[in-house]
């Protein structure tokens, strides 16, 4: 087996020099630096991780709780966010929480227990006490896209408000007024956030938000069929369904089908986050784009500088109205305002 002192040998190099090279440590020049990835390579010198980690109390690792895997926005999220942490020399640890609180909450700990040297979280549950917990603790955490309010740590997240905002606008200079939502738990920051937000914005155009109105769902697919089967069944069924994220989106399209309705013909519908088949569904749909990769990055960066004993502070990115044509857009609308049209 290739040891510590081959490397030292093959690059010329003495093992302390050597040692602090591969730990990153900063008073190690360009040169020497180089000449020990070069022996690396040329060797296959692969080191003691645990060995390491007994001695520099550092594993190399981070932890990624994501709220859903199958959801496209998490999984983007969690593809930048593992880009981002191998460029900064860690690996990332993901675990899967599936919109269940008891879940996330075995993660969080079954992680902490391999001593991560970090930890992102998109919670499930935004009371959960196990997390709460793990904010308070010694190990560094930052929540990502959702949030536990009160909870000690920063947050990288998008700002929909302004968005959905626009999106009702939008919706209400189309001759839209009957407009329903599905919204995600309650329990959580963004299910909450959106609702408010777009209750707000129907009020700033004078228009109600019946109870009949408001689906609630949990940020699945099927609950966003049942909700959307729930609006059609009504006396008077609104003219447009505004999905709150993709998947409640998608339910929505599958009971506007199974009804042999189309959209935008019979029934709007607009979905807050983007994902890449929504620009090639008949029609297109129109959404509210949030800068997913971006999230992941920033998330990683802050929780290195956490890592590494510096501030890290919190971190609100836009998201905008993507305009389409599932809410009877003209196939070449006017440029106004700050959506972008596809």
């Amino acid at each position: 087996m290739v040891s510590i002192k081959d490397v030292a040998a093959t690059s010329g190099l003495s093992v302390a020099t050597v040692s602090r090279a591969l730990n990153g440590h900063p008073s190690v020049s360009d040169g020497a630096r180089q000449k020990v990835l070069a022996a690396v390579d040329a060797l296959g010198y692969r080191p003691n991780v645990v060995a390491r980690s007994l001695r520099t109390d550092r594993t190399g690792t981070i932890g990624l709780v994501i709220s859903d895997v199958l959801n496209p926005y998490f999984t983007e999220l969690a593809r930048a966010v593992e880009e981002e942490a191998r460029a900064l020399g860690y690996s990332v640890i993901i675990g899967n929480a599936d919109e269940r609180a008891d879940l996330e909450d075995h993660h969080v700990r079954g992680l902490l227990e391999r001593r991560i040297d970090g930890l992102l979280v998109s919670p499930a549950d935004g009371h959960s006490p196990t997390t709460l917990e793990a904010a308070a603790g010694p190990t560094p955490v930052v929540f990502v896209d959702r949030w536990i309010p009160g909870a000690d740590a920063p947050v990288v997240r998008a700002d929909g408000r302004n968005a959905i905002r626009d999106l009702v606008d939008h919706l209400f200079a189309l001759g839209r007024r009957r407009i329903a939502v599905i919204t995600g738990p309650a329990a959580t920051t963004t299910g909450r956030e959106r609702l408010d937000a777009f209750r707000e914005a129907l009020a700033g155009h004078g228009l109600p938000l019946p109870e009949a109105y408001v689906g609630r769902g949990d940020f699945q697919a099927e609950s966003g069929r049942l909700a959307t089967e729930r609006f059609l069944d009504l006396p008077e069924p609104p003219d447009v369904v505004f999905a709150t994220d993709n998947l409640m989106a998608l339910g929505a399209l599958d009971a506007i089908s199974a009804r042999g309705l189309r959209v935008p013909d019979d029934i709007g519908l607009a979905a807050f986050d983007d994902i890449p088949w929504f620009s090639h569904t008949d029609p297109p749909i129109t959404t509210i784009s949030q800068p997913t990769a971006e999230l992941g990055r920033v998330a990683v960066r802050a929780l290195a500088a956490l890592i590494a004993g510096e501030p890290a502070t919190s971190t609100v990115l836009p998201a905008h109205l993507v305009v389409r044509r599932s809410c009877g857009e003209p196939a070449t609308p006017p440029q106004t305002g700050g959506a972008a049209r596809e």
